[in-house]
């Protein structure tokens, strides 16, 4: 396989694919020249995975996962926290032809046990502290389960998986799989409802890592990287695993929620180079007072999604730290980043321009294009559309429409070729017959001092008209009354657009990957 390097500016890369190809074999193979340098640092306990290391024991995974009976494009829940076992389980499966469920690791028993039914999986891999989630819901499945854990006794019958990896010997060869067959699959993280079982083809992870990995971050053999998102996540799939595996960069990993404290310990003391986060996160970190100088870090490049990066914050970040933050937009059903700021063409309050390699357009509630300017929804074409939704047919006609996927984010573009967001499409407000976007005023909001969070949607009234209605999270030692943020609004936007009533919360509701769950505002 030939792969050229990329260059944002210019065009996007030639990725010429056999049509046998094993995503996982490819991503192991290509780094004999650095065998003993380290792919993996779990920054808990400073322990590491060498590429040879990562490459025998995830081919030993592999031939375990067969000799314990499962059969090629059986499926397997992936339910572990970031650890080194993380990419050896995944690329173990894959290499064996199995085909990996990564799943969010914040859920309840009932979450999991609607997508084990739902994905049909023959086994569990599962970390020790999350098993108690999953002991009650066991016994309520129609299939047997093997369960597969990084404790031993940790379930009846249950495998460890380190004495899978030391009693097998390697995989001599990889299942001889296609690009385009099934090679894993992502749930959607159910930031508009219940979580979709979205498919994804052997291709598609080197897609995203030559277009956007390295045809924008320019990542290199020479950074360490560290990413915030979970690996279960598709953005953290391609920031600590795809990425640098495509050119032998080093991953960090942090196993625990990504607190301030431990982002910034990761900061210093293993001093990445690409730092990827979301600005949730991002707020967080420069609201944390004992935050580290930009000189004790050792930062490039950052970059942010998961929601849209108020301007505000990327300002500030860059002020203080001296790099940009890339906001962009991806999505499970894209795998990773379509649209996104680029090195050197940042522009704050925009998602910037399509990454090369995708097309975009916008499209309006007629069908037709949209002109400079105007407010459409946002739709892709390009070559890591997700196959399907396993048994959701009219979802998936809706979603994955021919070459077109549809985002359900509704944008508009400048006439320099800026995209810059407007809100989700069920969440766009008509507030006197005229579309108010939920994110403008939240971007207000959160210029105001005082401000950590906001997320607006939409409320009906007394009389059944629907205004804005605020969430607020404010930072630590600051105050502010409902008037006082609504004034702050109307000196910022139009009036009819201000936020008709305020909530004061500790904590918005979000997804494990940041996004802020509006349907459980609204409701």
């Amino acid at each position: 396989m030939q792969l050229s390097q990329a260059n944002h500016q210019v065009s996007p890369p030639h990725i010429d694919i056999p049509r046998q190809y094993n995503a996982a074999a490819d991503l192991l193979m290509r780094h004999h020249s650095r065998s003993e340098k380290a792919a993996y640092i779990d920054s808990h306990n400073g322990k590491q995975l060498t590429f040879l290391q990562l490459n025998d024991q995830a081919h030993r995974f592999a031939q375990g996962m067969l000799h314990m009976g499962l059969q090629p494009e059986d499926r397997v829940l992936l339910c572990m926290h970031d650890g080194l076992h993380w990419p050896v389980a995944f690329l173990g499966c894959i290499l064996a032809g199995v085909v990996p469920v990564a799943v969010n690791t914040l859920l309840t028993s009932q979450d999991y046990l609607y997508m084990l039914q739902d994905s049909r999986a023959q086994a569990l891999l599962v970390s020790a502290p999350l098993w108690p989630v999953f002991e009650p819901i066991i016994s309520q499945l129609k299939q047997p389960l093997k369960i597969i854990s990084d404790k031993t006794n940790t379930a009846l019958g249950g495998t460890n998986i380190d004495d899978l990896i030391e009693h097998h010997e390697p995989l001599p060869c990889a299942a001889p799989t296609l690009a385009d067959d099934v090679c894993f699959w992502l749930y959607s993280s159910g930031s508009t409802g219940s979580p979709k079982g979205t498919v994804h083809l052997h291709s598609h992870l080197i897609h995203t890592a030559e277009l956007y990995g390295r045809g924008v971050l320019g990542v290199r053999e020479d950074d360490v990287v560290f990413s915030a998102a979970k690996l279960f996540f598709a953005y953290g799939l391609g920031n600590a695993l795809s990425f640098p595996l495509t050119v032998g960069a080093t991953t960090v990993l942090l196993g625990s929620r990504p607190t301030p404290a431990d982002v910034f310990h990761v900061l210093q003391a293993h001093r990445p180079t690409v730092f990827y986060g979301v600005p949730t996160l991002f707020a967080g970190l420069l609201a944390y007072a004992p935050r580290p100088a930009a000189s004790q870090m050792n930062l490039r490049v950052c970059t942010s999604a998961g929601e849209a990066l108020p301007a505000e914050i990327g300002h500030k970040w860059q002020a203080e730290y001296g790099v940009e933050i890339l906001d962009g937009i991806g999505s499970t059903e894209m795998l990773h980043i379509f649209l996104s700021n680029q090195p050197g063409r940042v522009r704050y309050g925009t998602t910037g321009h399509a990454v090369p390699g995708y097309r975009l357009r916008l499209v309006n509630d007629e069908g037709t294009e949209c002109a400079d300017g105007e407010l459409g929804e946002l739709q892709i074409s390009g070559p890591s559309a997700a196959l399907m939704y396993w048994h959701n047919r009219e979802k998936t006609k809706h979603t994955f429409a021919g070459e077109w996927t549809r985002s359900g984010d509704k944008y508009s573009r400048d006439a320099d070729g800026y995209y810059t967001y407007g809100g989700r499409s069920d969440d766009m407000l008509k507030v006197g017959g005229i579309y108010v976007s939920p994110f403008e005023v939240e971007a207000s909001l959160m210029t105001h001092v005082a401000v950590l969070e906001a997320a607006v949607v939409g409320h009906a009234d007394e009389e059944g008209l629907v205004k804005p209605k605020a969430f607020v999270v404010l930072k630590q030692g600051h105050h502010a009354t409902e008037s006082e943020l609504q004034a702050h609004v109307k000196g910022q936007l139009a009036p009819y657009k201000y936020p008709r009533w305020v909530n004061f919360l500790n904590e918005l509701p979000k997804t494990a990957t940041g996004k802020i769950q509006r349907f459980k505002l609204r409701a």
